[in-house]
């Protein structure tokens, strides 16, 4: 899926860098100048997924703004500050936000904060899935488009690595038999398969897991079969 996040900077070098970090992980950027332009941004677009917001801007600042949004949404909010002091950390999260980051800040840790937040907002918060969507943590499934992305990159599974995959994050934390996922991908009785199963599962770590022998997604349990972890 295309994450949406809301921008807002008076400063205009941070906001156009942190679009392009942005848009380079396949996130979709709408860019504010000032708390108005924010909630103006944010009543066109209701679907916006995240909002990084300055506390320092002109016309309304970051946190008269954080206050309007924080009335009616729960969308994770990332506050950006100039000033390191505590009492300015303090008040953002006071006052609604969800994490912040002080300037100036490597870009790679906004992005890591950046996803983060989607992650727990997809798995606790109110952003609604529909129901073709699967997310477990950073992994996603799409049943209708056949996408699979981890932390939202894309996957390439095979047709079969897909069944496969879509059946074990349909039921998580539910252990199916190397028999049980044969019968039920293959949708045919299960006759010596365990090489067949095994080979797929394999690759299936292969693609989704950063260490394959440590993995966080898919795990075996021994004697018994495979489960993906929630």
């Amino acid at each position: 899926m295309e994450y949406k996040i809301l921008v807002a900077d008076d400063d205009k070098e941070i906001l156009q860098a942190i679009e392009i970090y942005l848009e380079n992980e396949q996130m979709k950027v709408y860019t504010a100048s000032n708390g108005e332009e924010a909630l103006k941004v944010l009543q066109e677009h209701p679907d916006i997924h995240l909002i990084i917001m300055d506390l320092m801007m002109p016309k309304m600042d970051g946190i008269q703004a954080i206050l309007k949004i924080r009335k009616d949404k729960e969308i994770p909010i990332i506050v950006l500050s100039a000033k390191s002091e505590d009492k300015d950390i303090i008040l953002g999260l006071n006052i609604g936000a969800d994490d912040y980051i002080t300037k100036p800040f490597n870009f790679l840790e906004l992005i890591a904060r950046v996803k983060s937040n989607l992650r727990r907002y997809t798995k606790f918060g109110s952003f609604q899935q529909t129901n073709d969507e699967l997310v477990i943590r950073g992994l996603y499934l799409n049943k209708k488009t056949k996408e699979v992305k981890l932390d939202d990159k894309p996957v390439k599974l095979t047709p079969i690595e897909f069944k496969i995959l879509q059946l074990l994050m349909e039921n998580p934390n539910v252990i199916f038999s190397i028999e049980e996922i044969y019968e039920k991908v293959w949708n045919e009785p299960f006759i010596n398969s365990e090489n067949t199963v095994a080979v797929h599962i394999r690759r299936i770590r292969e693609k989704i897991e950063v260490n394959p022998k440590e993995p966080m997604y898919l795990k075996v349990v021994w004697g018994i079969g495979y489960k993906i972890s929630k």
